[in-house]
């Protein structure tokens, strides 16, 4: 079947202006340069390498798998696994490990006596990976006030634990709301009095707490952690860095062959939309291409219908912004959704994955599922928050906080403090979606967990994407060139 997009989408009267005045942005020149455009290096991984390699992951399995007095005794290996970015290796032998373990919690055994940093642990793991695990198990540290005991306030590792445990929360868990404000505060003021590699895991989390920060990245700063803390498993360090190494070289490799994607014009239409258009074609040939050798062009163009009606939203959004027209949330939002791309961008994300990701899986996702309309949210209104004003500055659509503004009377700050309540429930409902049952394989609600993290990475405090910011250099720089010593 044709990859071909219509050219109908916009209307035809608004199609042939490429003398039409347009609102420009005054974007500063490309930090990068042509960095990304030079070959990566060349990493040699000779026969001696692959062996250790192959060797050290057997027994990093090993000790997976293991037999251990108390299950919960396998927590920190599961941690380690998890953080250090080699998880996806061990996904059956982890989670045949974590059955057992929900088991046991179920179960009440060997529950009654655990410390704080054992149950958080738990906890987290457990939500993290589907279990519905209950939140009360907190209330055994409040005392009989029903606060949290003042003596966690010395257990620093604990609480560390418990304020990553709290951002797993789904609708209604107070407890966890309650936990979230009490090691905020205690950890803000135990950060400068605990040493290295302590304080630089309590710096990272109240940046940017685990729930929300990209797997890659963690596993960048968890390397350095880890084997500052002295006494841990020196085989699975090693093969962690060997791994992200490894995925490194790859990722450059990517980058790299993307840079060169060649531009074919279509001449209809306006010189402005030529290269997005083109570029934009180009990408679904090449899908199709790929995906057609294995019998899933349908894949392809649950894409490309995605990325019609993003388009068709851009019209609306046109048509407000000629109106000089600030629409209600109730308009705004359906519309907004669509237009900052992140539905468009799971189904292209779906595109290449494995077999597990079904014709059902597409269509679950084309329909706009809750942790789709989450994502889609968080980014939506992170992007509207930070970058509202500049962007009325050089003319476009009203945003969010200005619809938000108009409808209800409000001023600026009470309408950001009201979507940022919105995004907070979004990543509620991100939680309660990845509970077992799921509508979806996990690998697919991973795909979508890990957009908003980028949103959360890029749109925290600045609009890091347009202009990028410091946690974009900072970040890019760690993952694709800064190298990490084996």
């Amino acid at each position: 079947m044709s990859s071909q997009i219509s050219t109908n989408l916009v209307p035809s009267q608004h199609g042939n202006t490429s003398k039409e005045s347009r609102h420009l942005s005054k974007f500063k020149p490309s930090f990068w340069g042509d960095i990304f455009l030079s070959s990566p290096s060349q990493m040699e991984m000779g026969a001696g390498t692959q062996q250790e390699y192959e060797e050290l992951k057997q027994e990093v399995r090993r000790m997976l798998v293991a037999n251990t007095d108390k299950s919960s005794q396998k927590l920190p290996i599961i941690d380690a696994v998890q953080r250090l970015g080699v998880a996806y290796h061990f996904e059956k032998e982890i989670e045949e490990a974590l059955e057992i373990i929900y088991h046991d919690h179920c179960n009440h055994i060997e529950i009654d006596g655990d410390d704080l940093y054992t149950t958080a642990v738990r906890f987290r793991l457990l939500r993290e990976h589907g279990f519905n695990v209950d939140c009360e198990t907190f209330n055994k540290f409040k005392d009989e006030n029903g606060n949290f005991k003042e003596s966690l306030i010395g257990d620093v590792k604990g609480m560390l634990e418990l304020y990553v445990a709290a951002h797993f929360q789904l609708h209604g868990e107070n407890i966890l709301e309650e936990a979230l404000s009490f090691t905020t505060v205690h950890l803000k003021l135990a950060e400068s009095t605990v040493d290295y590699p302590l304080s630089t895991q309590i710096a990272n989390a109240l940046k940017r707490p685990l729930r929300k920060s990209l797997p890659r990245l963690i596993a960048r700063s968890y390397i350095s952690i880890y084997e500052g803390y002295g006494t841990q498993d020196e085989n699975l360090m090693k093969f962690a860095k060997l791994d992200f190494k490894i995925l490194q070289h790859l990722h450059k490799k990517e980058i790299n062959k993307i840079n060169r994607w060649d531009t074919n014009c279509i001449d209809q239409l306006p010189d402005y939309m030529k290269l997005w258009y083109s570029e934009t074609l180009n990408v679904y040939k090449d899908m199709e291409d790929l995906m057609s050798k294995e019998g899933k062009s349908y894949r392809v163009q649950v894409a490309i219908e995605a990325m019609k009606r993003q388009s068709q939203v851009y019209y609306v959004e046109a048509k407000w912004l000629h109106e000089n027209y600030i629409p209600t949330m109730e308009e705004y939002m359906p519309i907004a959704l669509v237009s900052c791309g992140y539905w468009t961008l799971t189904m292209s994300s779906f595109v290449g994955m494995e077999d597990s990701i079904t014709k059902e899986t597409f269509n679950w996702a084309f329909n706009d599922p809750k942790i789709v309309r989450a994502s889609s949210t968080i980014c939506r209104l992170m992007s509207d928050i930070v970058g509202h004003k500049v962007e009325r500055e050089r003319g476009h659509v009203s945003s969010a906080v200005e619809c938000y503004m108009k409808q209800y009377g409000v001023s600026m700050q009470e309408a950001y403090d009201e979507l940022y309540k919105q995004i907070n429930n979004a990543w509620k409902d991100i939680n309660e979606e990845f509970l077992k049952p799921t509508a979806a394989p996990t690998s697919a609600l991973n795909r979508i967990l890990n957009l908003a993290r980028v949103i959360d990475l890029l749109y925290t405090g600045e609009d890091a994407y347009t202009q990028v910011g410091e946690s974009a250099k900072t970040s890019i720089t760690a993952l694709l060139i800064d190298s990490i010593p084996v």
